[in-house]
């Protein structure tokens, strides 16, 4: 069984880790295919089974600790707390990716303008997870002010039905955004509230999810002929199916204690910002100045840059001092300038 609380963190990690292994090399691999390398054959199912479930797998680790994080801060300071941890991040790694890729969209895949860098009320690149993620979560800290953690279960069953009618009935960004993911979120409130993760830690529930996880992909893909886009009942089951196989998967990992693997789950936000300038880079350095055009090559290099130079980053960051790589107090900045313009609307 899970023990302690180090142990549920520990197995939060562990799936950290598989989401964001799955994310580079999703993206290292789509980079190679833009490029024009040559791909195998079954590249288009390898992606759409990985999309199917990654990017869910995270808001629904996003989930997890809302609600606990909701009742120790309350709502407004929770909103602020996520203005330093996914507003700021947000702002200044788009900006910051966005003008690297617009100076050298020569030697890229992309062509990117400094307009579409400067336009953050739409998302680009990998960015749209914080931008979403922070819509989420303004929308569940609503929601759970007014309702208690034994509610999640109806916010989950609701959130369902939104997200298989959203393609029918929504259009705009900000609201598909919401309608879309929050249903993954939404779980992982569910199983924060009532500890479900407890009944995923065996090896017969770990051999049962993947067979169910396996199959599902097997029905959606092959039996149905589907795509990950094709959004709906299909996709969701399959998204919850996949996430609750990571899950257990994830608590078997744990209980090894690889510190490799914890390292790259608890530093899956600093990857996440970074891997795609480091897996480009990679692939700009061996193909335009080595001459190396091997696919396996580039996809294993690109997605060692993308794994590892983020850690290193991070490390330096470390080393140096330099605390806002990643977060920021702007929260308690608005608070002091709130104070001050207080202060001097007293005086005047």
């Amino acid at each position: 069984m899970i023990r302690d609380e180090h142990d549920r963190n520990n197995w939060v990690d562990c799936a950290k880790a598989i989401g964001i292994v799955l994310v580079v090399y999703g993206h290292v691999m789509r980079g190679l295919f833009n490029a024009g390398f040559e791909v195998s054959e079954h590249y288009v199912l390898i992606d759409s089974i990985i999309y199917s479930f990654h990017m869910p797998l995270f808001f629904f680790l996003s989930g997890l600790f809302f609600y606990r994080s909701l009742e120790k801060r309350k709502g407004v300071n929770l909103m602020f707390n996520k203005l330093d941890t996914i507003l700021y991040p947000y702002i200044i790694w788009s900006i910051a990716q966005g003008f690297i890729e617009a100076s050298l969209s020569n030697y890229t895949n992309g062509n990117v303008t400094f307009t579409q860098v400067l336009s953050l009320w739409e998302p680009r690149a990998q960015f749209w997870f914080l931008y979403a993620l922070f819509l989420v979560f303004i929308v569940s800290t609503f929601i759970f002010t007014f309702l208690s953690g034994k509610h999640a279960l109806a916010v989950f069953f609701v959130s369902c039905g939104v997200y298989i009618s959203a393609p029918l009935l929504l259009d705009s960004s900000p609201l598909l955004f919401i309608a879309n993911n929050m249903v993954y979120f939404s779980l992982g409130v569910v199983f924060s509230s009532y500890e479900l993760s407890k009944n995923l830690d065996s090896l017969k529930s770990l051999l049962l999810t993947m067979i169910t996880f396996l199959l599902s992909q097997y029905l959606f893909h092959f039996a149905l002929g589907k795509h990950y886009t094709d959004q709906g009942a299909e996709s969701l089951y399959v998204a919850v199916v996949s996430i609750i196989f990571v899950v257990s998967l994830s608590i078997s990992i744990s209980r090894k204690n690889v510190k490799l693997v914890t390292l790259i789950g608890s530093s899956s936000m600093a990857i996440y910002l970074m891997h795609i300038v480091a897996g480009s880079g990679a692939r700009v350095l061996l193909g335009k100045g080595l001459g190396i055009q091997d696919t396996n090559a580039h996809l294993l290099v690109g997605c060692l840059a993308g794994l590892l130079l983020p850690l290193v980053a991070v490390k330096a960051f470390n080393l140096i001092g330099f605390p806002y790589a990643f977060s920021a107090p702007i929260s308690r900045w608005f608070e002091l300038f709130q104070r001050q313009f207080v202060k001097l609307a007293r005086i005047h």
